[in-house]
């Protein structure tokens, strides 16, 4: 089940999300900040940390659920790229909503085999099921 492009989704899912976090930190902390010096807005890269090892162990469940909570850091990405005066932390909003983007066609990419196979799985089982009630 591991073809060169599945390793290549692998690692393009585990580059986006070390990328994502050292973009949270370095914006909210040195680039742009809220306020002069960094700003308690730095702490949202700290659920990113979670799910960084179960997605470089390659980790099933782990790179399903954080497909989905990696869309919160989405939205803040095009709020803040569509909505912020300044044109330099608006570019970084886009930024953010890029790698996002990336990230998520990785993991799902990545996850594709695996789901297919569950749904072969689970079909042929049910097969079996209905084949024993028949009898």
């Amino acid at each position: 089940m591991h073809t060169t492009m599945h390793k290549y989704f692998h690692w393009g899912a585990v580059g986006s999300l070390v990328l994502l976090i050292a973009w949270c930190v370095l914006w909210e902390m040195a680039i742009a900040p809220l306020k002069p010096g960094g700003s308690w807005l730095v702490l949202k890269a700290a659920p990113l940390l979670l799910p960084l090892y179960g997605v470089w162990k390659r980790d099933l469940y782990t790179l399903q659920w954080t497909s989905m909570m990696i869309l919160l850091y989405f939205t803040e990405g095009v709020v803040r790229g569509w909505s912020d005066t300044d044109r330099d932390t608006a570019w970084l909003g886009w930024g953010e909503a890029i790698i996002v983007c990336v990230y998520f066609v990785c993991a799902l990419l990545y996850l594709h085999p695996y789901k297919r196979a569950a749904k072969k799985l689970a079909r042929e089982l049910l097969d079996k099921v209905k084949v024993n009630k028949v009898k």
